[in-house]
Parts: C-alpha cells; sequence; structure tokens
C-alpha cells in the first residue's frame, strides 16, 4: 500500500511540473524512465518470483517477468542489492555492497542485518544446509562464512582469490564462481579452503548457476555471453550472445535463464536449447547523472554520464545513441557520473574510481584518461585547454595541465561540497558547494565570492549565454536561475523528479543531477529518480 501511495505522489508530483511553471517555462519529459537504477543481483524464490537488486539506487525489486514491469520490494538504503540469494527454508540475503553490510529477511518477517564492516561485500550463497558464504569483490578480495543469526563475526576461510564474484555450490556441495581478474571459473572446498580451477579463457566472467541437469551456467561481462560449462571436464559451449555489461543470472525451476544487464538497465530471459532470448525489462538509460550539450547547426546533442554507459542524446528527438558501455571489450570507461561539454571535448568523471576522462564528442574516442583523484564530481576544459576538476575528496578545485594530467595545483580548497562547475566568460568559474548551500564565483587566482545562498543541496549548474546561473536545487526538487551580479534567485521549475535517496551517509554515494544549456538556450537536467531526461522551454 505505501509503495502504491509513494507511487501516487510521485506522479502527482512530476505532472505539477508543469503546471507549476506553466506562465514562463514548458517542461517536458525528452527520454523516458525505466524501472532499476542500474541493476546486479538476481535471485528466484522457491515460487518462481524473480528478484532485482541495484547498488546505486540501494533498493530491492520485485520483477513481473510476464508483465515486463518491477516493483520495491526492499526500499532505499537497506535494499542496496549487489546478490540475492535463497535459504532452503525461503529466507532473501542480499548484499549491500556500499555500505558494507549483509541483510537477511525470512517471507514478510523483520529484516535482520547479520554482518557489517564489510566494504564491498559482493556474492553470497547458501549451501543445501542452509549455512551462508559471501566474498568481498573489488573493494577486497575475501571468502567468509556468515552466521546466519548474525551473532558471530564473519569467519574470514581464505582471501586474495582473484575476484571469487557471483557464485552458487554445485551439487557436490563445492561452491563454483567466476574469478572476475583470471579469466577463470573456479571450485572452492569451503571447509579446506581448497581453490581449483574448472575453466578458462573466459574475457570476464561475471556470475555462474546450475541448472536442474548439473550445467553450469555462465556469463562474461566483457564479451556478453552466456557461456555453458560441463563442471567435470571444464568444456565450454556459447549459447547466447548477449550485449556486453552483463552483471548477473538465475536459474528458475523449469531451466529458464534470467540474466541482467548493467547498461541496458534491463534483464533478458534466455532458453538454454535454443539461445533464444525475450526481453523481460529494459530502459533507454541505466542511471544518468551529470550531462553536457554540444550544438551545431541548430541542433542540440546531450553527452550523458549514464554510470554504466555513456550516451548521448538528440536535444530535439530524444533519441538516444550508445557511444560505449561499461566492461565491454576494448572500450575504456569507468562508471561515468559526471559530464561536461565544450567544443569537441566531452569529460566524463567518476568518484567512484577517481578518474577524469577526456573524449573526443565527435567521434567517441578517448583522448585521456586520467587517474588519482579523490571523489571527483565534476571536470570542465578552461579558457587555456587545461582542466579543472571539483575534487570532493579533498573540498578543492583542482587544475589539471600536462601530458596525460601529470601536473595537477590545488586552485583552492575549503569548498564545501564541491559537486558542479561552469566556466565563466572572463575565465573565472562557478562552482556548487552543496553541503554549505551556496553557489560561488572562483577566480583565476583562486578567490573566492559567495553569489547565492540557503540553497538546499545546490548540484549541476550550466551558465547560460546571458550569464545567468541555471542551478538544479536538490534539496528543494527545483530548477533556479541566479544572477551572479547581484545573486537574485528565481524559480523556473518546481517539484521535480530529482534527488534519489541512495546509500546510507549521502555523498559521494551520490549520482548527481546534471545541468546543461544548447545554444539556443534550452534547459536540459537529468532525472536520477525516474532515469529520465527533461526538457525545459521558456515560452
Amino acid at each position: 500500500m505505501k509503495n502504491r501511495l509513494a507511487c501516487a505522489a510521485l506522479i502527482a508530483a512530476v505532472f505539477s511540473v508543469t503546471s507549476a511553471s506553466a506562465q514562463t517555462w514548458d517542461v517536458t519529459k525528452l527520454v523516458p524512465g525505466s524501472a532499476f537504477h542500474g541493476v546486479h543481483g538476481l535471485g528466484i524464490d522457491k515460487d518462481g518470483h524473480l528478484f532485482a537488486g541495484s547498488v546505486a539506487g540501494a533498493m530491492l525489486y520485485e520483477v513481473d517477468i510476464s508483465g515486463g514491469t518491477a516493483k520495491v520490494a526492499i526500499p532505499a538504503p537497506i535494499g542496496m542489492a549487489d546478490d540475492i540469494a535463497f535459504a532452503p527454508d525461503g529466507t532473501m540475503a542480499w548484499t549491500g555492497f556500499l555500505a558494507g553490510d549483509l541483510y537477511a529477511r525470512k517471507g514478510d518477517g523483520p529484516i535482520r542485518k547479520l554482518a557489517s564492516g564489510l566494504p564491498g561485500i559482493n556474492s553470497l550463497a547458501f549451501r543445501k544446509d542452509g549455512r551462508l558464504y559471501a566474498t568481498t569483490v573489488f573493494l577486497g578480495d575475501t571468502l567468509y562464512e556468515i552466521d546466519v543469526e548474525g551473532v558471530k563475526p564473519p569467519r574470514q576461510i581464505m582471501e586474495k582469490m582473484g575476484g571469487l564474484n557471483g557464485f552458487e555450490f554445485g551439487p557436490d556441495d563445492k561452491l563454483y564462481g567466476p574469478l572476475w581478474f583470471k579469466g577463470q571459473v573456479a571450485r572452492v572446498d569451503v571447509d579446506t579452503a581448497e581453490l581449483t580451477v574448472v575453466a578458462e579463457g573466459f574475457k570476464v566472467p561475471a556470475a555462474v548457476n546450475f541448472d536442474s541437469k548439473g550445467n553450469l551456467w555462465v556469463v562474461d561481462t566483457a564479451l556478453g555471453q552466456l557461456v555453458r560449462v560441463d563442471p567435470k571436464s571444464g568444456a565450454k559451449t556459447m549459447v547466447a550472445q548477449l550485449k556486453p555489461s552483463l552483471d548477473n543470472l538465475a536459474i528458475d525451476a523449469k531451466d529458464r535463464i534470467y540474466v541482467s544487464n548493467m547498461a541496458d538497465n534491463g534483464i533478458q530471459e534466455v532458453d538454454p536449447a535454443t539461445g533464444k532470448t525475450r526481453q523481460v525489462i529494459i530502459g533507454k538509460l541505466a542511471l544518468p547523472g551529470g550531462i553536457g550539450v554540444t550544438s551545431e547547426n541548430g541542433k542540440d546533442t546531450i553527452h550523458v554520464a549514464d554510470v554504466f554507459a555513456y550516451r548521448t542524446v538528440d536535444g530535439a528527438t530524444g533519441e538516444v545513441t550508445e557511444r560505449a558501455r561499461m566492461h565491454a571489450d576494448g572500450v575504456s570507461l569507468e562508471y561515468p557520473m559526471s559530464a561536461t561539454a565544450r567544443g569537441n571535448d566531452v569529460v566524463l568523471s567518476s568518484w567512484f574510481t577517481g578518474t577524469v576522462q577526456v573524449i573526443d564528442g565527435k567521434t567517441g574516442a578517448t583522448r585521456d584518461m586520467l587517474h588519482g583523484f579523490k571523489a571527483p564530481h565534476d571536470a570542465i576544459v578552461i579558457e587555456d585547454g587545461s582542466i579543472l576538476v571539483a575534487e570532493l575528496g579533498t573540498k578543492s578545485l583542482v587544475r589539471v595541465s600536462g601530458e596525460h594530467g601529470k601536473d595537477r595545483t590545488t586552485l583552492i580548497g575549503g569548498l564545501e561540497g564541491p559537486l558542479g562547475l561552469a566556466g565563466g566568460s572572463s575565465g573565472e568559474v562557478y562552482v556548487t558547494e552543496a553541503f554549505a548551500g551556496q553557489v560561488s564565483r572562483v577566480d583565476k587566482n583562486g578567490e573566492r565570492t559567495v553569489i547565492a545562498k540557503d540553497l538546499k543541496m545546490p548540484e549541476g549548474l550550466a551558465r547560460a549565454s546571458d550569464g545567468k546561473l541555471i542551478v538544479a536545487e536538490v534539496g528543494a526538487k527545483r530548477l533556479i536561475e541566479i544572477a551572479p551580479e547581484d545573486g537574485k534567485v528565481t524559480e523556473i521549475a518546481a517539484n521535480l523528479p530529482i534527488g534519489l535517496t541512495g546509500a546510507p551517509g549521502g555523498l559521494p554515494t551520490h549520482i548527481p543531477t546534471g545541468v546543461a544549456i544548447g545554444a539556443s538556450g534550452v534547459i536540459y537536467f537529468s532525472s536520477d529518480i525516474e532515469n529520465a531526461i527533461y526538457r525545459v522551454v521558456k515560452k
């Protein structure tokens, strides 16, 4: 009932966007939304219900397989689920990857925290006797036994396996799983801590599962393949060619295989006999964050940091074009969360990987991939061709120049939550300080002037041709215009679907709301709640 009321409230809020701002602005949805906020772990209960998890959205969903819809089963923040498993008694357990927590729930009973303090807690599986095992991956590389009562601390079994990701216990009571960083599938005797390689030659194996006949099924995220493996001989057969960015799989009692794809924000059903696929659910976008716009011959192209992909959107038609997706073989992309564009330069940044990536806006080729930043939340190319990075981890704006960004100097420090950047006409830059609730101007010499304050979580911003700043005031769920000369704030649109409540602790485990302006003055913003892009036009 609560979920239905929440949906009704959201629909009402989104509808009121146009009515509240109808006097001066038209607000329309350019790219439709989708169900998940990136989809990862899958699990099927004994009644055949399919569940799916999202890390960035911090929610766990139940999927209507025939209807192609999804509803929230466990809301944020404790619904964060990188993997899902069901015990013999029907208990559902899931892993909160970023928070480092592992939760369980039996039926409609209370949610219990079984373990905490395990950042990177990723995959889990129950043995037939009900014992529970889990691994950390990416932020760790350790296998644990988890106390199902949540009393005893996790017991470490082994470590440094090579990224033991989505795994399952086989008919022989041994644990089978992919070694993400080694391109192998391994068998682990959890009682003796002995690991044996079963099959190899994968590019990036992400998850495995057994069918009722004892076949071992593997998804290769880099190649986008579903592969059947004989667990005794290691022989491999590629059964279905899907798209890269696969994350997990689940097999029901009838041996139907369901595969999740992060970049598609979708789930496919695969017939293991024929390899034929059916799209259960999919999105146009995965989880749009920061955006930038390039304009040519009156046409706006929106560059979208879509977390699991880099995409462009036609500003007139809303047509989405994929330029690159995460984990695809031969593709350079690292969970882009913010995007800016200037001329032919598109700059993506990711707080999760600490990277800033410079892309040729026309060809989509990567010009440079810069590492070693501390939670970069935005980056722009400035007048002299260098890059200015809003580094949340150091509360600074960092100027980057030289070959492969080797020269880095701090322009200014002491900023309270620098999230969004926009360049000015005289070499100055504007920055949103989300924690302080203000927007500041920073001159070339690093001198700061606060131009607007008492705002609620200002994030993305863009500068219009007349010098006005357009800011997503996420805490107030509105879009505002700020006059830099006197700080006057004018509301453009209210009741916007922005400000996704995600992981506990808030920033930096957060996807910023993006704002960009085309050459004709059309404003675009991203909706992290709906996974949509909106277009705002002055009447």
